[in-house]
């Protein structure tokens, strides 16, 4: 997440749905994503309406729909710890007593991050460690009661996901070794936090879960696999994994006890931006172990999987559980970086009981930059029955929607300018979840660090 690249287009939408007419199935909120063999395009009568300029410079959204802004970088934490972090990435929102709410947020330092997280006797990995995670509990009004760091001395927090068991696994998307970047420890790997009380977590690496740049995770609610994208920034490009767990489902601290990693074959198909049709489909998905998960000698994407090789992606992010499969994005595949073929974003379908891979979202590019949709990243299930997905592209940035019937609309449009005005420019967003009744959009700015509730109609 907010790497550097270059763009085809400033503005890319969902541009088809196949010719095969797919279809997602799920349960609860979201039952099917698509419908027909060619999703609306139109904006103009769709979602919640056009987004209305915000007076303050902070945050557009759709008339009916209001923001309170939770925490910006910079100020202090209401712990004492120190300064609130800088680069507002990955979240997620957990239940508390009494209609409260727990955010855990992730902080994409590097070495040279502006705002570090402070560091915190027992939660502290690696002293010269930049990144980490903040706690916010909030009451039923989104007043924030406490804000403090869950842990610190990691680098690089990107992404991850929530466990069954209300704890968050926060990425780190780097490999770094000891003695890179100042670094008293390895870097690469997952932690786990908990957001209520997170000196029962500490500042532990999940080392069997592997060593690679991790970007976010999914957990199968039944089996209690963990899925996990690698977000590689050269080639060869990031791999699938999965976790299996010598504890599975077995709460929290259980994931220290090890388990298998394995990586994703696709036979036959050495490069999923090689696939640009929706509705195709590749059963007999095969799972090979990783080699060496610590990569002590060798980044696991460079290792020998025997023959037939492993499949790769390119910016592999945003990954999330629903129904009975996990879905994981490919922001970009760019064929001038080494990618087979060139695409602006695909969401792809993985159902572990048919063993089938199915490619259901492809983004296209469009020629109106008001229109959302380039470089999709986090992604989340919407109350509303759909997606809500963070775009991390050039422009203007947006968190925006994809209903049911497969129509794409624009749910926020960040207005905080870190540009000039002859050349503007707006920091992505990150992190997008749900408060767990349903009423609360919580989403960050990665820049300047911004963390907001949007509340409003979202059952309309």
């Amino acid at each position: 997440m907010s790497t550097s690249h270059s763009a085809a287009t400033r503005r890319q939408v969902l541009a088809r749905t196949g010719a095969l007419g797919a279809g997602i199935a799920f349960t609860g909120a979201l039952s099917e994503l698509f419908a027909g063999t060619a999703a609306a395009q139109s904006l103009g009568h769709t979602g919640y309406g056009p987004l209305v300029p915000d007076p303050d410079g902070l945050l557009d959204l759709p008339e009916g729909f209001r923001y309170r802004v939770l925490s910006r970088e910079g100020d202090r934490l209401r712990s004492g710890e120190g300064p609130v972090p800088s680069n507002h990435d990955g979240m997620s929102a957990f239940p508390g007593r009494h209609g409260r709410t727990h955010l855990v947020r992730n902080h994409e330092n590097r070495a040279n991050g502006r705002v570090p997280v402070p560091t915190v006797e027992g939660l502290t990995y690696d002293p010269q460690g930049k990144g980490g995670c903040t706690a916010l509990e909030l009451d039923s009004r989104n007043r924030v009661l406490s804000e403090r760091v869950a842990i610190a001395g990691t680098a690089v927090n990107c992404a991850g996901g929530p466990t069954p068991w209300h704890t968050w696994l926060t990425c780190e998307e780097t490999e770094d070794r000891a003695g890179t970047n100042g670094y008293t420890k390895d870097h690469g790997f997952i932690f786990e936090v908990d957001p209520v009380d997170p000196h029962r977590t500490g500042a532990v690496p999940l080392t069997a879960m592997g060593r690679f740049q991790h970007e976010a995770i999914a957990v199968d609610p039944g089996r209690g696999v963990v899925y996990e994208t690698e977000d590689a920034f050269e080639r060869p490009f990031g791999l699938f994994y999965r976790f299996l767990p010598e504890k599975p489902l077995g709460g929290r601290g259980s994931l220290r006890a090890g388990g298998r990693l394995q990586a994703m074959r696709v036979p036959g198909v050495p490069d999923l931006s090689s696939i640009q049709e929706t509705g195709a489909h590749f059963d007999g998905i095969e799972w090979v172990d990783v080699p060496d998960p610590l990569a002590d000698g060798t980044p696991i994407r460079f290792q020998d999987f025997g023959r037939g090789g492993i499949t790769h992606a390119q910016k592999l992010e945003g990954c999330y559980w629903g129904g009975r499969s996990v879905y994981f994005v490919s922001s970009f595949a760019h064929s001038a970086e080494g990618s087979a073929a060139d695409h602006f974003g695909q969401i792809w379908r993985y159902d572990p009981e048919r063993r089938r891979l199915t490619l259901v979202i492809v983004f296209g590019p469009d020629t109106d930059v008001r229109l959302p949709g380039e470089s999709p990243d986090n992604i989340c299930l919407a109350p509303s029955g759909g997606l809500m997905v963070c775009e991390d592209g050039n422009g203007a940035q947006h968190v925006f929607g994809v209903t049911r019937r497969g129509e794409v609309y624009a749910m926020a449009r960040g207005a905080q300018n870190i540009g000039t005005e002859e050349k503007p420019e707006w920091g992505e967003f990150a992190g997008v979840t749900f408060s767990p009744d349903g009423d609360t959009m919580y989403v960050n700015c990665y820049t300047p660090g911004t963390t907001f509730a949007v509340t409003g109609p979202w059952r309309r």
